[in-house]
């Protein structure tokens, strides 16, 4: 009698833990969350661009989600937003019912409903997708709220935005735009100034020369404080003479050569970067770029600015100055120059303030670089071209909390079957595994009845 008192003592005592347990766990439940995302490249938790992207935003993000309260796609925009909630928890979500609230659907300008807009600092954009693509490239467009221009100087066989064949630019504009940066063409010998707000001025490797006011605005324009950007191909025609010698730079005549690309199958002539010097720019940049014909420049230090190295050859390079036949090699007595060689550099020196209330000198900056195709529509797709050239932008634009923040494009998810596969998948599903369900259970049963 006393065992089974003990017995049922203890069933009751471990009834008591078990249930004491569960209510344990319920209570952890809602005090503390441990999320694992098991999922293949890990689609369900935030890269390290978008954290970086949300650590540079200090204010406060509101979604206004405008969507019926019965909308099956609600689970899935609150999965989506969530994962930016969890790493910044001043992100909030705004469901409005566009059925009840036409007011705010006039307001944010809503033209069916499912659509999500992104507000931060009063600027708002509206959203195509939840995707972390797009979010995260909204959210860097938010980030930037002055009016300041990209401007390209256009008018003397320069690299166009406008141009969608290989040699335009129009691939990289659409790069710049979709992060925020205003694109503008500026045709000196028609507008004859150089805009006030322009943000960097991109001399994108003029194929003629300036005329001699318009190389003059273009160097008053760096003189007084704007930042630049200037790429220059072996063969661009000289007459920026001023603008070189207020940046204290020299090009070098000639291609660069380089064995090392000869030795992976590519023209000598190819450029591929493999490591950086240390650089702003290429902080945190572990891409390789690739730059298909380059030429060198050489740099001062008595002309006020602080200069950087940002792209370099192997001493085993040289510059060739006569035609690119035969079997090159370096003949200094031809003129070509030994390396190392400078292909790229950036500058920074500090510049008087107009603005009577922040009279504290601000940065100016500048880049220049021996090649304006590697961001070309022909170029930018290759290996980190199109990432390195939005850096240099940014850059430029001192925008630096928003370098090297690239989301990569979610991994294909589609799965494409010809019609032969998906007719035998219909075959399995609608008539194999029938059959064999019900012939594996009329089998159990004639064994059971032999028994």
């Amino acid at each position: 009698m006393a065992t089974r008192r003990q017995v049922l003592l203890q069933q009751a005592v471990s009834a008591v833990l078990f249930v004491a347990v569960i209510v344990m766990l319920g209570w952890l439940s809602t005090r503390y969350k441990l999320q694992v995302d098991w999922t293949a490249g890990h689609r369900n938790t935030l890269t390290e661009a978008s954290r970086k992207q949300l650590e540079a935003m200090t204010g406060p993000i509101v979604f206004h989600v405008f969507i019926y309260p019965r909308s099956e796609l609600r689970e899935s925009l609150e999965s989506d937003i969530g994962r930016y909630q969890r790493f910044k928890k001043d992100i909030s979500v705004d469901f409005i019912d566009p059925s009840t609230q036409p007011q705010k659907v006039k307001d944010y300008n809503i033209s069916r409903a499912g659509e999500v807009v992104v507000e931060y600092q009063g600027r708002r954009e509206s959203l195509t997708a939840t995707t972390e693509q797009v979010v995260t490239t909204a959210l860097q467009r938010l980030t930037y709220s002055g009016e300041r221009w990209v401007v390209f100087l256009e008018g003397h066989g320069e690299h166009s935005v406008e141009d969608t064949e290989r040699g335009g630019l129009s691939d990289f504009a659409q790069v710049l735009r979709d992060k925020g940066l205003k694109i503008k063409s500026l045709n000196l010998a028609s507008d004859l100034r150089i805009p006030d707000n322009t943000s960097v001025l991109i001399i994108a490797a003029p194929q003629k020369k300036l005329l001699a006011g318009e190389a003059k605005l273009v160097n008053e324009f760096v003189a007084g404080g704007g930042n630049v950007l200037w790429l220059a191909d072996p063969d661009s025609p000289a007459n920026l003479e001023e603008l070189a010698k207020t940046l204290g730079i020299a090009w070098v005549k000639g291609t660069a050569i380089l064995l090392e690309s000869a030795a992976l199958g590519l023209p000598p002539y190819v450029y591929i970067t493999t490591q950086y010097p240390p650089n702003a720019v290429t902080k945190d940049f572990s891409e390789n770029a690739l730059f298909p014909m380059v030429r060198a420049l050489t740099y001062q230090g008595d002309a006020g600015w602080a200069v950087e190295p940002l792209l370099a050859t192997s001493d085993k390079a040289w510059a060739e100055a006569g035609p690119l036949e035969g079997n090159l090699s370096l003949d200094p007595k031809q003129g070509d120059t030994n390396g190392p060689l400078t292909i790229g550099v950036t500058m920074t020196r500090a510049a008087k303030s107009e603005d009577k209330e922040h009279p504290e000198p601000t940065p100016q900056r500048a880049a220049v670089i021996g090649d304006g195709d590697f961001i070309t529509n022909a170029y930018i797709g290759q290996l980190g071209n199109a990432l390195l050239g939005l850096n240099l932008a940014q850059w430029l634009a001192s925008r630096d909390a928003q370098l090297n923040i690239d989301v990569p494009k979610a991994p294909d998810r589609e799965l494409n079957l010809s019609p032969f596969g998906l007719y035998a998948i219909y075959l399995a599903f609608a008539f194999v595994l029938p059959a064999g369900l019900l012939g594996f259970g009329v089998a159990r049963w004639v064994v059971r009845r032999r028994r």
